[in-house]
């Protein structure tokens, strides 16, 4: 079991790491987290909703993702609310309760995914959440140590080092844990490491000799393609010479993964936006999901945003809603059952009409475009009426146009080359798209390779027998 001093620290990036080292090695195994807080969701064969790095370290794991992997997603909609997802759909009941009174709901639902896990995989990999040194979430605690109890699990103890203080925070989370937790915990994990390991002198040492746990890999600083959990890294600038998309950043925004191909796409420039500024230097816009696109719409008229949003469309410029993005740049967005927060006039670029349903859609799906065939998944509540100045854009009710405006519910649409190629192709931009999952694919093998390298691999051998 992966566990971090601080979020960030890794966890979801050494889990997937385990779990393609495994594979590589002929095991069966499979990832588990048993609950994730994050608007980056996935959906599996089966139509169910789960954390997007469970559906990533699955693929790692080459076993097809599923609900037990991540059977408890909490998706935040407000500063003191987030939707309660249990076994891949959304639970309202539940969402309903004060946070310390859900543990008893949840619990069971975690503690059988994770057994069948157990029974039906030779290894299962978890990935705690936060720190489990949050003494003031103890008693609400169904991911950290009550997992790793629940299953006897070998914990790794995993530091951020670039931050700084990693020595003491693994120190201090060690002694935060009771006795019987520090008995579980067989290693330290120093991750994203740069520089001369010499500078680190006798510190691990130290360290073993006050918790008499070793450091068991040090893990180097890497740049790589891998979606992140539910962060953001990725800054910007505009730059010329480039095509320079804006991708706007307003609360609650969802599946800001789906955008690392553009991302990762050489000479294209994706340009984080946040705040009011002038759009008008950019050859696109793009507008992502939102878990609540109400007060995302709020957001860009409180900063301006809407304005420059029109008046690029009136330029031409073209302009990609993806879910709640085009739900926002539609006529009117209806809330009658307040799953959001209530009606609001959207930016009218799209003469759509979209209402909000209690029943979840989600689902992958495939679809035929001119010669292509292009696959994605849905995940809304809103249900879309198309008036008579859009056209299709997508079939089967999955996007339209409007002049250089663009609606889609399908994400994850932009990982398919040939969408890429065309969308990339009214930039102006000359080249050719790479297949996204074989560069998901290489970029899994290349970290599993760091198991080995850092020497984890050996003492992942001792533990096992």
């Amino acid at each position: 079991m992966i566990m971090g001093c601080t979020s960030d620290a890794g966890k979801s990036f050494l889990v997937a790491a385990l779990c393609r080292y495994f594979a590589n090695q002929g095991v069966r195994v499979a990832p588990f987290k048993a609950q994730n807080m994050s608007n980056n969701a996935a959906v599996t064969p089966d139509g169910l909703e789960i954390g997007r790095a469970q559906y990533l370290q699955a693929l790692a794991a080459r076993v097809t993702p599923e609900v037990r992997m991540n059977p408890i997603l909490l998706k935040p909609s407000a500063d003191t609310y987030s939707q309660v997802i249990v076994l891949g759909r959304f639970d309202p009941a539940i969402s309903a309760l004060p946070w310390l009174e859900r543990k008893t709901h949840l619990w069971p639902a975690v503690r059988e995914s994770l057994h069948s896990l157990l029974a039906d995989f030779d290894q299962v990999v978890i990935e705690g959440a936060g720190s489990p040194a949050e003494v003031n979430l103890r008693q609400s605690d169904l991911v950290n140590m009550r997992v790793a109890l629940e299953c006897q699990a070998d914990v790794y103890l995993v530091a951020d080092i670039d931050r700084g203080g990693a020595f003491a925070h693994l120190l201090g989370t060690w002694m935060c844990l009771e006795p019987e937790e520090q008995a579980l915990v067989k290693g330290f994990v120093l991750n994203k490491f740069r520089g001369d390991p010499a500078l680190l002198g006798n510190a691990m040492d130290w360290l073993q000799a006050r918790t008499g746990v070793p450091t068991v890999a040090l893990v180097p600083m890497i740049r790589h393609t891998l979606p992140e959990e539910d962060a953001f890294h990725h800054t910007a600038e505009p730059v010329a010479g480039r095509i320079n998309i804006a991708l706007l950043l307003y609360p609650y925004a969802s599946n800001l993964d789906e955008f690392d191909p553009l991302i990762y796409t050489p000479g294209v420039n994706v340009v984080p936006v946040r705040a009011r500024q002038s759009l008008a230097g950019y050859d696109a816009i793009i507008l992502p999901g939102s878990k609540n696109t109400a007060q995302s719409l709020r957001y860009l008229r409180q900063e301006r945003l809407d304005q420059e949003i029109r008046r690029a469309a009136a330029a031409g410029r073209p302009i990609l809603g993806v879910c709640g993005g085009m739900q926002l740049l539609g006529n009117r967005l209806l809330d009658p059952g307040g799953l959001e927060s209530g009606n609001i006039d959207g930016l009218g670029l799209l003469d759509l009409t979209t209402t909000l349903a209690p029943r979840k859609i989600t689902r992958q799906r495939t679809v035929v475009w001119g010669d292509e065939s292009l696959s994605g998944y849905e995940i809304h509540h809103g249900r879309t009426t198309p008036g008579n100045r859009v056209e299709s854009h997508l079939p089967e009710g999955l996007g339209w146009r409007q002049g250089n405006v663009y609606g889609v519910y399908l994400h994850g649409l932009l990982e398919n080359a040939a969408y890429r190629q065309w969308f990339l192709a009214q930039l102006g931009w000359q080249g050719e798209t790479e297949d996204w999952a074989a560069v998901v694919e290489s970029e899994l093998n290349r970290i599993a390779r760091l198991v080995e390298e850092t020497g984890w691999a050996e003492q992942l051998s001792i533990v096992n027998g």
